[in-house]
């Protein structure tokens, strides 16, 4: 890989923006000329999930975006610990439990 040089930027972040969106979901879509990336809300017993934000990237950008992601993910668990993947559970067709939140 190419070394890529690191350039001052100076970012403009709104203070909505700042407070950042929660999201516990992602759904990645694709076309020729652009990946579609939805950050969804989901709650647990909701059939429905949010979706929060949406972001559009180039084909390009978004692998830079995946080697960046896994750069630091490394990096994280050099610091913290291995990051453990749990399977999702599967929401209850028939809805939550009494005494489910």
């Amino acid at each position: 890989m190419a070394d890529i040089k690191k350039v001052g930027l100076d970012f403009d972040l709104d203070e909505t923006v700042a407070q950042g969106v929660y999201s516990n979901l992602a759904v990645i879509s694709h076309s020729t000329s652009e990946f579609i990336l939805d950050f969804a809300t989901v709650l647990p017993g909701v059939a429905k999930a949010k979706v929060k934000s949406r972001v559009i990237l180039t084909p390009e950008h978004a692998k830079r975006l995946l080697l960046s992601l896994q750069e630091n993910v490394t990096r994280y668990e050099s610091n913290m610990g291995k990051i453990e993947i749990h399977k999702p559970q599967q929401p209850d067709p028939m809805g939550p439990k009494i005494g489910e939140a």
